[in-house]
């Protein structure tokens, strides 16, 4: 997250498994009821519990993984939740998790900025490779690495024009939002009057600010990497002016469980009102989560006062809010370096992320230029294709395309929708009329997933043989018609001359 004075830098990326539903597989996470001996520790803090389903019934024996890391090869923590370690091999852990830590701690990254500022900007320095800012003693270190130099003081304050962005889909996914979603936020967040921003979710920019302005942070465990210290500096920063003026913007991975992130969020929201007055019990603390929009259902599961909105610029980039506003933090709203969800003609699709908040929608002014407009009867501004439906009384549409109501499931679906009277709701024309299958994709099977399938190598081998012979296919087609343009071209040119030499024989 990252603020004013306070924030912290959300650690890794997304959490293991997926959301189960009723008769799927996969694997989900558990919160015990009851109070529960602490979790093991991997390099990401405290682990998760989780349990395997295998059509939709729970395996006996329960795990330990990283909370922030789905992909193995980023984090291989694994333990049973009933096995015992040996003191050897608690030591190794222990090591290990020490070994894994940032080279520098808050306090020297604080240290070293403070130094980088007072040079002269001659010798403000910013080392491409490695991502980091570099005082004199640094230089001879770096002399062969991609050195840029002059970075100024509204270089410092927006990090992310200096950090390339990570893309590891399954830990990292930075990717960037686009400038004008940046000004809108910035702009939107002093017309509701809020003076201090929480930034949850703004990791690696340890070195860019002072330890009153920024937490290393886990939003999958709640774990505050720093210990008391910095769990005091977020709920002096949560508590300042009773609570009042501050808003908490997150913008998570959305490869991570939405059940670890609600978690976590009424932990931070339950910080917060531990310093409100008593007749202000009632409040909320106000939330913008940025997420996909067909997350909606699970996040109101968990948060039943939040609306989405329709705004749906969301390419990402990360910006400064302007010292003048007091913020101080880091925003992070079209994906500029997402090919899938970028704004124009390069885009291959409308982004599908959305603003999830608790504050009433009617006060959020979304721009008209853009093609906004309110609604009266929902109270809320709305984008120009979603049309009211007086069925379902509501704007309906989710994606920005205008929705149909179908009278058989009594509800509003996408426009290529159809409702299909075997299954007994509605769905893509050419759906599997059996639902949707679990298990394997390779072989079939229901006991396994395709990444452990014991078939992969085979499948591996064949696609690549596919692939090569529709290569070998494309580059004979590509000589035959190379070839032929050749043909044409002498064949053409041998006519000319031969009438260029009839003309001059008939001349003569």
């Amino acid at each position: 997250m990252a603020a004013p004075r306070a924030g912290l830098g959300a650690g890794a990326g997304a959490a293991a498994g997926v959301p189960g539903r009723q008769g799927s597989s996969g694997v989900e996470v558990v919160f015990p009821s009851e109070p529960a001996p602490p979790a093991p520790l991997c390099p990401h803090g405290p682990t998760l519990l989780f349990v395997k389903v295998n059509q939709g019934k729970e395996e006996t024996r329960r795990f330990y993984a990283c909370s922030a890391c789905r992909d193995r090869k980023d984090c291989n923590f694994f333990q049973w939740e009933d096995e015992k370690l040996s003191g050897a091999r608690l030591a190794a852990r222990e090591a290990h998790n020490r070994k894994c830590q940032p080279p520098l701690s808050r306090t020297q990254c604080a240290e070293r900025y403070l130094k980088f500022i007072e040079l002269p900007l001659s010798q403000r320095k910013f080392c491409q490779r490695c991502q980091q800012l570099l005082l004199p003693d640094d230089w001879e270190k770096h002399h062969e690495h991609r050195v840029v130099g002059d970075i100024s003081i509204t270089q410092l304050r927006r990090p992310s024009q200096l950090l390339y962005p990570l893309e590891n889909k399954k830990t990292n996914a930075q990717y960037l939002f686009a400038d004008r979603s940046c000004q809108f936020l910035v702009d939107l967040l002093p017309t509701l009057g809020f003076t201090r921003v929480l930034c949850v979710g703004t990791p690696r920019y340890s070195q860019f600010y002072m330890e009153d302005s920024f937490c290393h942070y886990n939003m999958f465990n709640h774990h505050f990497f720093d210990g008391k210290a910095a769990l005091e500096v977020c709920r002096t920063f949560l508590q300042e002016d009773k609570g009042e003026g501050v808003i908490m913007v997150t913008d998570p991975p959305f490869g991570g469980l939405v059940e670890p992130l609600a978690v976590t969020f009424k932990k931070l929201i339950a910080m917060w009102k531990e310093g409100q007055s008593e007749g202000s019990s009632h409040k909320e603390l106000p939330i913008f989560w940025i997420f996909p929009y067909f997350f909606e259902s699970r996040i109101r599961q968990f948060f039943p006062s939040f609306c989405m909105l329709d705004y749906q610029r969301f390419h990402r980039t990360f910006i400064c809010v302007d010292e003048a506003m007091k913020y101080g933090c880091m925003l992070e709203v079209d994906y500029d370096n997402h090919a899938l969800y970028k704004h124009g003609k390069t885009g291959r699709k409308q982004s599908p992320v959305r603003i999830f908040t608790n504050i009433p929608p009617n006060k959020i002014i979304l721009p008209s230029e853009e093609g906004y407009r309110f609604c009266p009867l929902c109270q809320r501004y709305i984008s120009l294709e979603n049309q009211h439906c007086e069925h379902c009384n509501s704007c309906t549409s989710k994606d920005g395309r205008k929705w149909n109501h179908c009278f058989f499931c009594k509800k509003c679906v996408k426009p290529s929708w159809i409702h299909c009277s075997i299954c007994g709701h509605c769905a893509l024309p050419d759906h599997s009329c059996g639902g949707p299958k679990d298990g394997c994709f390779i072989c079939g099977e229901l006991d396994h997933k395709r990444s452990t399938c014991p078939k992969i190598t085979t499948s591996k081998k064949v696609n690549r043989a596919v692939r090569k012979q529709k290569q070998r296919k494309s580059n004979k087609m590509k000589m035959g018609i190379t070839k032929g343009q050749s043909m044409n071209h002498t064949s053409v040119t041998r006519k000319k001359n031969r009438r260029e030499r009839a003309h001059q024989y008939l001349c003569s």
